[in-house]
């Protein structure tokens, strides 16, 4: 079974940009979906906001 829950270092592999990049990132889909701050980002969140196809996510995590 493959995680939902997706966190900055995962973002960092994924787009190649720094921890850093990826916090803000990590931070912006969260505002964009009115998480509170102890709410996860899910797979699904990510691949929207990146315009990214969730299978070709799943092969990079």
């Amino acid at each position: 079974m493959r995680r939902i829950c997706i966190y900055p270092k995962d973002i960092a592999r994924i787009t190649g940009k720094s921890y850093r990049q990826s916090l803000r990132i990590h931070h912006t889909i969260k505002k964009a979906n009115n998480k509170q701050p102890h709410q996860v980002v899910t797979l699904e969140e990510l691949c929207v906001y990146l315009g990214l196809e969730r299978e070709t996510v799943i092969k990079i995590i």
